[in-house]
């Protein structure tokens, strides 16, 4: 039945998702990306946040040519964060682009070749995924001079109305992206709209609010503040990088719940890094 699961979810092609007239969501079968900009903009200026799995590229890259034309290329990329499943096509898809990519001054060792994530911890949960998370690569990825620290104002290159905010916790340089005007907020991974430890529910998309994938997540403290100041954001609508976008009255219900009731929704029960 496991076997199933985990084919079911792997054969799944990519789906997009225009979830406003300026996101396009780029869904894969563990994980998001995002196509952040206006298609009918005259100065063509658009973003892609997050990079997939490893062989996505060819995915994306039809994406890009279907909203944006032929040729086209992102004025910048930016990463929430360097997990495997955000940057498992970069190194493919900037042989291609020149655009230049961003991420929070603490991500920058782990994707400069600088320092490897700790592998994941399986005790976190009895879920498939949890369970097979130490097959995940941990390693470090060399982006050499084409990673750049995000501006110290918070604006976010390529994404003019957008601010990024430290959100760490499942790493220690993760980020969220916020647009103020419609209160719009890209999560990445610190809130999840999906039980991401689960292959039932990664299969099934069932909306589910819940704190970061256990797995990989290193500091819960840091990951319950940033699950606060999100909420402090009062989003009007979330788009995570796990599971699908949330909104209105259902949103509020349910991030009212996850911060009143982190401990005993986020945090595992047993692993390396409780209590730490």
């Amino acid at each position: 039945m496991d076997d199933n699961l985990l084919q079911k979810i792997t054969e799944k092609p990519m789906v997009t998702q225009e979830v406003t007239h300026d996101i396009l969501l780029l869904q894969f079968p563990f994980v998001n990306a995002f196509l952040v900009g206006d298609p009918s903009a005259e100065n063509g200026e658009w973003a892609l946040v997050g990079a997939g799995m490893a062989h996505t590229a060819k995915d994306i890259l039809q994406a890009v040519e279907n909203r944006f034309g032929k040729g086209s290329q992102p004025t910048s990329i930016i990463l929430t964060h360097g997990h495997f499943d955000h940057v498992g096509s970069i190194a493919e898809l900037v042989s291609q682009w020149t655009s230049p990519i961003y991420a929070h001054e603490l991500e920058i060792p782990y994707l400069t070749g600088q320092q490897d994530y700790p592998p994941a911890d399986p005790s976190v949960d009895e879920g498939l995924i949890a369970k097979i998370s130490p097959t995940f690569p941990n390693k470090s990825i060399d982006l050499g001079g084409r990673i750049h620290p995000l501006p110290n104002d918070g604006s976010v290159p390529g994404m003019p109305g957008w601010r990024w905010i430290h959100t760490p916790g499942h790493t220690p340089g993760h980020i969220s992206l916020f647009k103020d005007s419609d209160r719009i907020l890209i999560s990445g991974d610190a809130i999840t709209t999906v039980e991401q430890e689960s292959a039932e529910s990664v299969l099934t998309q069932e909306k589910e609010l819940n704190g970061p994938p256990a797995y990989f997540t290193t500091d819960w403290q840091a990951a319950k503040t940033s699950v606060e100041t999100i909420k402090d954001l009062n989003p009007s609508l979330v788009i995570s990088s796990h599971g699908l976008p949330m909104q209105g009255e259902e949103l509020r219900n349910q991030l009212e719940n996850l911060v009143n009731n982190f401990d005993q929704i986020a945090i595992p029960k047993q692993g390396r890094f409780i209590n730490k």
